[in-house]
Order: structure tokens, then sequence, then C-alpha cells
């Protein structure tokens, strides 16, 4: 019996729709083994997941560890409960590398500064990555070397930041139930605007403060505009960087810290006007005519904080070159505390130092009359 036209049409188009599938699934394999390889080869020595399971659109990672390599000194660099990669399987296909997004859930991120105030985060992991790289250079699989990631969220985790510019030991704060979003990075030139935006909790031995930072940047040329606020965070968490460092030797025992920066810097010129508060601000006494608060007497600082009930607010800018090896935002900012906070209380910068000068010059006499010179 004949098979009838139509028929034969439709196991025509029967047999093209099968190796239509056959090849779609094979290059999703194909694709997905591709995938996986790269993960676990940015992975890396140092880095591992419970499980790498990978679907037709991304690859999901449970409980993943990256250890500290040798000689890292802020723990382990990060740790996470999930992670979902989605990459753009059209420019995987075309031997680009392109991943749409990454989205890290329940995460703990290690944030290292320096001695010399670089800033410097995920050691391994690039490492890693280069390091795959560098191995598929030489064969027909080469690892592209332009890579795009559209998009990063790290939800409901903590960045732990470690600075060795403070101590030593580094001096240790932890920003908790911390959100973050990471928009166009584009390796590894990092030329073009990368938006940043983070939101976390501080807490301190008495009050729980919010952070919050947004803006963008380019990595390559350090051009950015990004906007840092602080609100209630406890005096005690900022006493290294606010307080000690503008040359407070009196012990604080209380008070809450509002800041805002909004910061711009073009050909690595900055500018950065800013106003910090510190509320209810309290200071101990303790008789020792040697204390100061930011080159204030100490008994003059309680004096004056009393008037202003413990509130003092401070308007500043910051201005310099960063490519000048002699200017310091953290200590550019210092000065202008130091500076500003006498004119803030009321206090005579002159007479803080006629004030000082007596009481070096009553200590000088002292000591001769104990001497017997």
């Amino acid at each position: 019996m004949a098979m009838s036209k139509g028929k034969r049409w439709a196991i025509a188009v029967g047999g093209v729709l099968l190796v239509l599938i056959v090849i779609v699934v094979g290059t999703l394999q194909f694709a997905q083994r591709e995938v996986k390889e790269r993960v676990i080869a940015a992975l890396g020595p140092l880095g591992s997941a419970e499980s790498i399971r990978v679907g037709l659109t991304s690859v999901h990672l449970t409980n993943v560890l990256l250890k500290a390599p040798p000689g890292w000194p802020a723990g382990n660099p990060l740790r996470a409960d999930e992670i979902t990669l989605t990459p753009d399987i059209r420019d995987l296909l075309a031997r680009r590398m392109h991943i749409r997004s990454v989205v890290v859930r329940g995460f703990d991120v290690a944030v290292l500064r320096t001695k010399d105030g670089e800033i410097n985060l995920l050691p391994n992991l690039r490492e890693s990555v280069n390091n795959a790289d560098n191995e598929a250079s030489g064969g027909a699989t080469a690892t592209p070397r332009e890579k795009l990631i559209d998009h990063i969220s790290l939800e409901q985790g903590n960045f732990h930041f470690y600075d060795m510019s403070v101590g030593p030991p580094a001096f240790k704060m932890t920003v908790s139930n911390a959100n973050a979003t990471v928009d166009h990075l584009q390796l590894p030139a990092l030329s073009e605007p990368t938006t940043l935006n983070l939101t976390g909790s501080i807490k301190g031995p008495a009050h729980t403060g919010t952070v919050s930072f947004s803006g963008w940047i380019k990595i390559a040329s350090k051009d950015s505009q990004t906007t840092t606020n602080l609100r209630g965070i406890d005096v005690v968490m900022l006493d290294p960087y606010l307080l000690k460092k503008a040359g407070a030797k009196a012990q604080v025992t209380g008070g809450t810290v509002d800041l805002t920066v909004e910061s711009t810097v073009r050909n690595y010129q900055l500018h950065a006007p800013g106003t910090v508060t510190i509320h209810h601000l309290q200071l101990s006494d303790s008789d020792n005519p040697l204390d100061t608060f930011m080159s204030i007497p100490t008994k003059a600082a309680i004096a004056a904080l009393k008037t202003h009930n413990g509130d003092i607010t401070l308007h500043f800018v910051l201005d310099g070159d960063l490519r000048d090896p002699k200017f310091s935002v953290q200590e550019g900012l210092m000065k202008r505390l130091g500076a500003g906070f006498a004119n803030a209380l009321g206090v005579s910068v002159e007479g803080v130092a006629r004030s000082a000068g007596e009481t070096v010059k009553g200590l000088g006499n002292a000591l001769k009359n104990l001497l017997g010179q």
C-alpha cells in the first residue's frame, strides 16, 4: 500500500525535528560540561563545594568554601550556603565568557585592608581563574580573555573587614545582615563603570547602627562617584578611626556617630564633602592633666560637651591627589576633624594651646623641684 504524500511529509518533518532535538540536547550537554569545568577550575585547590548541579540554564553550588592561601591574615576569604550562576548559553557556545547573574546567599566574605591602604578580597579565586586561563591558553579550547558579568547579588550575609593599617593586631569590624549588588563587571579591562550598592548593620557594645554605600567606579582608572552613609554607629566601633587617629587620648565611654560622605574622583583628584555628627558623646575623666580629646584637654572637652548636650556636628571637605604618596584620605579626615572639633565645641584653639603650654611648664617645674635643680 502506497504511503500518502501527507504522511511522507509528516515523517520527514518529524525526522528533522528529531535531529534538531538531538543537536540541541548535545549542545546543552556540552555547554553544561563546559560550565561545570569552568566552575571547578575557578574554585581551585583551595576551594570546595558540597554539590555542583548543572541545569539547563544555571549552575547551583551548595556549602561553598574558599580557604585562605598562605600569608592571608583575614580568615577564610569566602563561605556561602549557596551560589547560583546563570551563564549566557549562546555566548558560551561562541567561546565568549558571559555570565548573566551570580547570586550568593548566606555568605561570609573577608575583606583585607593592608598597611598601605590597599583593599584585597577573594585572593585565591583570582589566582585560580588566572591559572585556569593560563592552562587553557595553549589549547584549542582556550578560555576567552574578555569576561563579562552582568549582575552579582550577595544576599543575607556578613562582610568581615580586617584593617592592617590599624594595629597590630588588625582591627576587625563586621557588617552583618548585609546585602550587596555589583552590576556590569567587565574583565580584564575594568575600564567601564561598575555600579555598587551595599547595605548592612554594625553592632557595637551598646548600639547597632546601619551602613550604606552606593555609586559607580571605573576600577582601572579609579574614577568614581560614591555616597557613604553611617547612621547610629556605636562610637566605640569607630574609635580607631575617628578618635584615636585624631589625637584622642581620653577614654570614650559612649555615643553614636552619623556620617555622610559624597566622594568624586576624576583623574586621581579626590573631592569629598561630608558631615559627621557625634551624638551623646561621653568621655571619662582620669584626672590626668596630659589626657586630651582631639588636642583639647579632657576636662575642657567634657565641660564643653555638657553645654552642647553631647552632640557635635562637623562639616568637612577632603581634596587631594590620590597619586601623591603623602596624601592619605584617612589622615586628611582626621586633620579636618581635629581642627574643627575645638571650634565646634566653642573652645578657643589659642586657649587650648596656652593651657597645654602651661600644663607642660608646670610639670617641668615640678620635676625640677623633685630633682633639686
